[in-house]
C-alpha cells in the first residue's frame, strides 16, 4: 500500500476494526517514511451476476430493485427495514455462492419466497402473486392452501419434553 502523501511503498497499520456491517474492514495507517496518516478499506470484491429474464433478456443484478420490490409485498406488514435488508443480504450471498454467473429471474424470485415465507405469510402471497403472475382468485386459492398445508405439516412434527422438536419425519 503506497502512501498516498508521499507514494513509500511502506507503511504500518495502527488500527483495525469492522465497518459495514462486517462488510468491509477499515484500517488506519501512517506511513513510515513521512509519518502521515490515513485510512484503507478492505472489501470483498464480487464478481457481477447477470439477471437471464422470462423473456431472455440479460441484465446486472440490481439490489436495489430487488429491495424495492420486497418492500412493496412489505408494505403494512410490520416487517422493519433491517430485516428486509438482512433478507437481501442472503439472497445476495446466496446467488455469490454460486458457480454460474447467469442466475434466470425465476431463482431468484424463489429465494425471494423462501427468505418471506416465515417473515409475513401476507408478503410471501403480495409477492407471489406478481412473481408468479397470478391471474384469478384460484392462483391466490392454490397458494393459500399451500401454505396452510405446510403449516399444518409443521405442526405436525412431535414436540420433545423440553419443548423442541424431535427430529422425527412425518
Amino acid at each position: 500500500m503506497q502512501c498516498p502523501f508521499c507514494q513509500h511503498p511502506s507503511n504500518r497499520v495502527l488500527e483495525s476494526r469492522s465497518a459495514e456491517a462486517g462488510r468491509s474492514i477499515r484500517r488506519r495507517r501512517e506511513c513510515l517514511k513521512c509519518d502521515c496518516r490515513f485510512t484503507t478499506y478492505e472489501r470483498i470484491e464480487y464478481v457481477p451476476i447477470t439477471v437471464v429474464k422470462r423473456n431472455s433478456d440479460r441484465e446486472l443484478f440490481n439490489r436495489s430493485k430487488l429491495l424495492r420490490g420486497i418492500i412493496r409485498a412489505c408494505e403494512k406488514t410490520g416487517i422493519d427495514a433491517t430485516r428486509l435488508d438482512t433478507v437481501i443480504d442472503n439472497i445476495e450471498a446466496d446467488l455469490q455462492q454460486r458457480s454460474a454467473r447467469e442466475i434466470a429471474s425465476a431463482d431468484i424470485g424463489e429465494l425471494v419466497l423462501e427468505q418471506l415465507k416465515p417473515l409475513s405469510e401476507v408478503a410471501y402471497v403480495r409477492f407471489a402473486s406478481v412473481y408468479r403472475q397470478f391471474t384469478g382468485i384460484r392462483d391466490f386459492a392454490d397458494t393459500l392452501s399451500h401454505l396452510q398445508s405446510a403449516d399444518d405439516a409443521a405442526d405436525a412434527i412431535p414436540y420433545s419434553t423440553n419443548g423442541s422438536r424431535n427430529a422425527l419425519t412425518v
